[in-house]
């Protein structure tokens, strides 16, 4: 007796316009919630997005700042560095260093002789530079963030393809001061071998367009 009740209500349709209603009820619920995520994420979206790829940067991208770098007891940082450099090494915190003033955390002694803090030397006023540990320096001047932008912006096909995976101004610096084919202007020769490291939007111009000034 019970059992043929409870099969005529599960086939009523009352039964069957609830179980309607709280699927459509289930339904608005989720687009909504997914709406709201998506519009908040959209405002905390930089301006600023990756070429033709259009990748946002969104909040996540740090930019190097004056005061990231102010403290002097690099005793106390871990730093990440350029790695392959034979003589030259330069760190995530803007210091040039001869690889053997490289402390065990990484970070170049700030204190020692030949340590450079955001130095452009070798560096034109293009954005070139002849040695790529300068170029990662000069390109972490937080003043070189407009510079930066341009490039993000306007980034297309294989360096947009690079710049997608960096997260911060210095996976940026390391990744565009690399020589690239808008460095070379054959199969084996430079544009200009005295400056073929850029940080800028420009490539290098052709060496007998005569010498460059220097910043």
């Amino acid at each position: 007796m019970l059992t043929a009740v409870v099969l005529r209500f599960l086939r009523s349709k009352l039964f069957l316009t609830a179980i309607f209603f709280a699927s459509l009820t289930y339904f608005v619920v989720n687009f909504y919630n997914e709406g709201s995520n998506s519009i908040i994420s959209n405002e905390d979206v930089d301006v600023h997005e990756l070429g033709a790829g259009r990748r946002p940067l969104g909040h996540i991208f740090q930019w190097q700042n004056v005061e990231d770098n102010n403290d002097t007891n690099a005793k106390s940082l871990s730093c990440r560095n350029s790695v392959q450099g034979k003589a030259l090494i330069a760190d995530d915190k803007g210091y040039v260093c001869g690889r053997h003033n490289v402390m065990p955390n990484g970070c170049c002694k700030p204190e020692t002789d030949g340590t450079k803090h955001y130095s452009c030397e070798t560096c034109h006023n293009n954005g070139c530079c002849s040695i790529y540990e300068y170029c990662i320096s000069c390109c972490l001047q937080p003043d070189k963030k407009e510079v930066l932008e341009d490039v993000l912006g306007k980034a297309a096909g294989t360096l947009n393809l690079l710049l997608t995976s960096v997260t911060d101004h210095f996976e940026l610096c390391l990744t565009k001061c690399r020589t690239s084919s808008q460095s070379v202007q054959h199969e084996n020769s430079y544009r200009n071998p005295r400056a073929k490291h850029c940080y800028g939007e420009a490539p290098p111009p052709l060496e007998t367009e005569g010498t460059l000034e220097t910043s």
